[in-house]
């Protein structure tokens, strides 16, 4: 009697789990909307959401659908290592599109660090690249298709074998939606923002439409952000680590004073540190038309020109002080803002950024190479390391990549023998003991320049990859196979390899 007993309760338990499936499964077909009424945390059953990668299957329906689910996928979130969705409370505050922004959140019970990453994704500042980016990736412009869940890599994980020093922290992912560099302040655009189906049913019929159309509220996103936290303790936070790669570590440029003075002026005693990872960027060396009629043609110091206005961008008050009314934008650059900021920062940067070699079109992997854009890219390095030399804490591998925080196996990556994750972490109890009155300790350093002067003389680059054959090559095999004469650049590929083996890392 009591097996059967048992095989009654499972069966009952597997006819309740089927009905629930289907409920969920049901509540998933409501249409997508635009912001206003998402102001809440989301929570449909995980069953609901197609974690794939490529998928766009995302959270539609109602509010108050979402508040039904929300127990369950707190829970389920509570089981695993992912972060949760969460709509920001102002709904006044949103995405391009008008959709509501938000918050990716993973809790660490009983800490009081914070980590808040700002995510990247460069820009558009006018009608023609806004609508592109629309059409091309509207997840960086919408949150109508964003998953309920993520999971964070490298210092988003929770995983103490990934992130040793920051797995047990309170993780906030912030997803980048305002295509602003983080700087805009709005206001709402009038007419307000269609949803992307109204948008390109009047695309063709409707091509003089107001340039204002989308809304750009990078940096209101942030102050929502800090405020949705409050009850969740970010008040009783000792630390607040604004972190970005790329555009997002831009943003941190821009944002982190404001972040510190939200703060204290909650009542917080939290010092705020900032993360730079490859948002370091340096004027670009091409020349275009000074107002690029044509928007391809674009600078980006130009597009930023454009773009501050169109988004109503704000830059910090120290560095705007040190420029004249629409030079502002020079605020972007983080070797002319550095030596305003006043909250500690921290700078991740590849001396040989792939972004920043396609502002000047040159594709590491492509077709071609030309002399002129060797010797490019070697000045790069140089000119990079230069920018950083008076920076207090910095982490510069001679390598060819972008971005690095974030990768799975940023623990891999070292400069003079020291990986990221230990120089952050040295940088962290030096804080500490300064904040304690305490000398820090010695033989810990998080001031790491490569010294050797080639892409790619660390032993623990990332490997290049060949676009057309998807090999692997090795720095001189990349460069024969884009057209380069070895002998005509000096080059001699066995001595070198040999010198750049022995003096990189």
């Amino acid at each position: 009697m009591k097996i059967l007993g048992q095989f009654a309760f499972l069966l009952l338990l597997g006819g309740i789990w089927c009905q629930n499936n289907r409920n969920a499964k049901g509540s998933g077909k409501s249409t997508k909307k635009s912001g206003g009424n998402q102001g809440a945390d989301v929570g449909q059953p995980p069953p609901v959401v197609d974690m794939t990668p490529g998928s766009t299957r995302g959270i539609g329906g109602t509010a108050e659908a979402g508040r039904e689910g929300a127990a369950g996928a707190r829970a389920a979130a509570q089981q695993t290592d992912d972060m949760r969705l969460h709509f920001l409370k102002n709904t006044q505050v949103t995405c391009n599109d008008g959709t509501a922004a938000g918050f990716y959140l993973k809790e660490f019970r009983g800490s009081r660090r914070w980590l808040l990453f700002l995510e990247g994704g460069w820009c558009c500042y006018s009608k023609e690249t806004c609508d592109s980016r629309y059409q091309n990736i509207p997840r960086l412009m919408s949150s109508s298709a964003w998953p309920l869940t993520k999971r964070g890599t490298g210092i988003l994980s929770s995983k103490a074998d990934e992130n040793p020093h920051w797995y047990n922290t309170n993780i906030v992912f912030i997803p980048y939606c305002s295509s602003d560099v983080w700087s805009g302040t709005g206001p709402a655009p009038t007419p307000p923002p269609r949803s992307r189906q109204g948008r390109e049913k009047d695309r063709g019929t409707n091509a003089n439409a107001n340039s204002t159309e989308y809304t750009f509220m990078g940096s209101l996103i942030i102050r929502e952000v800090i405020k949705d936290l409050i009850p969740r303790g970010i008040k009783l936070a000792k630390v607040v680590m604004l972190s970005g790669t790329s555009a997002g570590g831009t943003g941190v440029l821009l944002n982190m004073e404001r972040v510190a003075r939200q703060l204290l002026q909650l009542g917080a005693e939290a010092q705020v540190r900032g993360i730079v990872d490859s948002g370091w960027f340096l004027e670009s060396k091409q020349q275009r038309s000074p107002n690029c009629p044509e928007t391809v043609s674009c600078s980006p110091e130009d597009a930023i020109k454009i773009g501050l206005r169109l988004w109503n961008g704000v830059v910090p008050e120290k560095c705007q002080q040190l420029y004249k009314r629409g030079e502002e934008w020079q605020c972007l650059f983080g070797h002319k803002l550095y030596s305003t900021l006043t909250s500690p920062l921290f700078v991740v940067q590849w001396l040989f950024d792939e972004e920043q070699l396609r502002v000047e079109n040159i594709y590491m992997g492509g077709q071609s190479l030309s002399q002129e854009q060797w010797q490019y890219i070697q000045n790069l390095g140089r000119e990079l390391k230069s920018s950083l030399r008076d920076v207090t804490a910095v982490f510069a591998p001679s390598c060819l990549s972008h971005t690095l925080i974030t990768k799975s196996n940023w623990m891999s990556f070292q400069v003079r023998g020291t990986s990221l994750p230990r120089a952050l972490h040295c940088w962290d109890r030096s804080l500490e003991a300064i904040r304690n009155n305490r000398t820090p300790a010695k033989g810990c350093p998080f001031h790491l320049l490569d010294s050797c002067q080639w892409p790619q003389c660390n032993p623990s680059c990332p490997a290049l990859v060949d676009r057309a054959t998807q090999q692997e090559l090795s720095l001189f095999q990349m460069l024969v196979a884009m057209g380069l004469d070895l002998q005509k650049l000096g080059l001699d590929p066995q001595g070198d390899a040999d010198s750049l083996a022995s003096n990189g890392g």
